[in-house]
């Protein structure tokens, strides 16, 4: 008796089949179909519904292909299955679009097997099969289920990755819509939102990355994080606050890249959010911020604001230290150096000293000196204010520059 060895879908090889096993077979056919229409539609009751909907005839053709291609290989291996396999990865694409997870199918093609190897057993004791013929149809034909689920997969996973592509295009358009647009466009957000299946925070914090960006970090990502990260500056917006979880979340997926949090803000001031975001990342080029993996904006708040407008600060420092301006570089430098420590410390001569390496007597001298040129900056509260801030800002901005 000729007999054919079929390859498994997992690669081992499985026991073979006699080809006249499907004279056998082939007049169940119709009652089989019949049976497992009837069986599926009772346990999985949404086929029901698809069978009577639009993609009905497509379903009920692939449920016959499935069966009359498995049968036709048994007595032809060689026989093609084009045919089943562009109906079973419409079954996946029907799937896709209807939002349901494959096991639901995967369910129903087993369900359909078990009813197929129960009618095999009948068929075995009527034609006085032997229990290794019957063994050798059951191996053939759960492995041949798994071969109707890989090619299902095919078209459930075009229509996903499609869809994908297609949510995470909208996601970056409503990403630079939040961030371009003030004040924000409701319907047209509204509208982006429903598009690309995004609910709009009331709250949210943006993350500044510095490029380039590795590949891996999206999938690292909360689902709901919109990101932009083929650009020259890479962000990503997530909703809500700065929770421990969200942090957590960020220190895993960005591992390896530099990134700063910035602050949360309502949803329409998320560009100050990624300003002040990417505005660290440059204090950190700077050499004004410690460099470390995920920076956050909060840990900086008063560096952010003294060095907001350089050149303000400029003529800031211009303005509040013109009566120092003619004194040599370097008696100036001390003096600013001695300033700085007495107003932002309150502290005496004795620690102001210590701090600045001087003598106590040094730092009395250096403070009559400077009560001659700034006398009436400094008893005024307002200029005095003024005063502390340029000296804070200048050091800010000069300490590390020196180091």
């Amino acid at each position: 008796m000729p007999s054919i060895a079929r390859p498994s879908v997992l690669g081992e090889p499985l026991d073979p089949l006699p080809r006249k096993f499907a004279a056998f077979m082939r007049p169940e056919l119709p009652g089989l179909l019949n049976e497992i229409r009837t069986e599926v539609t009772r346990v999985y009751p949404v086929y029901g519904r698809l069978l009577n909907g639009p993609d009905g005839d497509a379903i009920r053709q692939g449920v016959e292909q499935a069966l009359t291609a498995f049968v036709d290989r048994v007595a032809d291996p060689g026989k093609s299955s084009e045919t089943r396999d562009q109906l079973l990865r419409r079954f996946g694409r029907v799937e896709a679009y209807e939002g349901r997870d494959l096991e639901i199918l995967q369910g129903a093609y087993r369900l359909g097997a078990r009813i197929a190897l129960r009618r095999a057993k009948t068929l075995g004791r009527q034609y006085s099969l032997s229990p290794t013929l019957v063994l050798a149809f059951a191996d053939a034909l759960f492995a041949y289920v798994e071969e109707l689920e890989a090619v299902t997969r095919e078209g459930y996973a075009e229509v996903r990755e499609r869809a994908a592509s297609e949510v995470s295009a909208l996601r970056r358009q409503l990403l630079h819509l939040l961030l371009a647009a003030s004040p924000l466009p409701q319907t047209t957000v509204s509208e982006l939102c429903k598009a690309a299946a995004w609910e709009l925070p009331r709250t949210c914090f943006l993350v500044a990355l510095r490029p380039p960006v590795p590949e891996h970090i999206q999938a690292g990502l909360d689902g709901d994080v919109l990101a932009d990260l083929d650009i020259p500056q890479p962000h990503l917006l997530v909703p809500g606050d700065l929770t421990p979880q969200r942090l957590d979340m960020l220190g895993t997926a960005l591992a390896g890249t530099r990134a700063a949090v910035g602050l949360p803000v309502p949803v329409a001031q998320a560009a100050d959010s990624v300003r002040w975001a990417r505005r660290v990342l440059q204090l950190v080029d700077d050499g004004v911020v410690p460099d470390v993996p995920l920076l956050r904006c909060e840990d900086h708040l008063i560096t952010l604001w003294l060095l907001s407008d350089p050149a303000l600060v400029d003529h800031l420092a211009a303005r509040e230290l013109a009566p120092l301006a003619g004194l040599p570089a370097r008696r100036r430098d001390r003096l600013v150096e001695t300033l700085r420590a007495h107003v932002s410390t309150r502290a005496p001569a004795e620690q102001v000293g210590e701090m600045l390496g001087v003598h106590a007597q040094t730092v009395r001298y250096r403070l009559r000196t400077l009560d001659g040129y700034l006398g009436d900056r400094l008893a005024d509260p307002d200029r005095r204010f003024a005063l502390e801030v340029t000296l804070r800002s200048l050091h800010l901005r000069e300490h590390d520059r020196t180091e």
